[in-house]
């Protein structure tokens, strides 16, 4: 099954700011518990997303809802590649 087409549905600012509140809440908040994050960035990404079209269609809370939770995956892709990077700076030493 081909999901490609999902891509056509991030805003960037709607990922970048669930991403900045997601990294707050993981950060600061700590009897959230993380397993709350993806909801939480994906219910803020829905309501940005019906505040920055100013309509309430499938369409734009499927847009924020992915954007939101878009942001919790490169959250975990940019953890990834950081301790890769951070793995192979500690083995040349």
């Amino acid at each position: 099954m081909d999901l490609s087409f999902l891509a056509d549905y991030i805003i960037p600012v709607i990922t970048g700011i669930c991403l900045c509140v997601g990294w707050i809440l993981k950060r600061w908040i700590a009897d959230t518990g993380h397993k709350y994050i993806p909801t939480v960035c994906a219910v803020l990404g829905a309501a940005l997303a019906v505040w920055m079209s100013g309509e309430l269609t499938p369409a734009v809370l499927l847009q924020g809802m992915f954007s939101g939770l878009a942001a919790t995956g490169l959250h975990q892709a940019f953890r990834q590649a950081l301790g890769e990077v951070l793995q192979k700076k500690a083995s040349v030493e």
